[in-house]
């Protein structure tokens, strides 16, 4: 799960251009955030709800 969450806000980054750290912020208000899944995080159901649903929003 957190794997494909991953996969699926890289490969938004490499499309939008986007910095983690923007991402992050503007996502969840955590700048440190895609970091800390890079490192292992498992964010919990609301942050990820948050995440996917920016996603789709997003057209990832």
């Amino acid at each position: 799960m957190e794997n494909e969450l991953l996969q699926k806000v890289e490969e938004y980054l490499t499309h939008a251009g986007l910095s983690p750290t923007r991402f992050g912020r503007i996502v969840v208000h955590d700048p440190r955030f895609v970091f800390d899944l890079r490192a292992g995080r498992r964010p919990r159901r609301k942050v990820y709800g948050k995440v996917t649903a920016y996603l789709v929003a997003h057209g990832a």
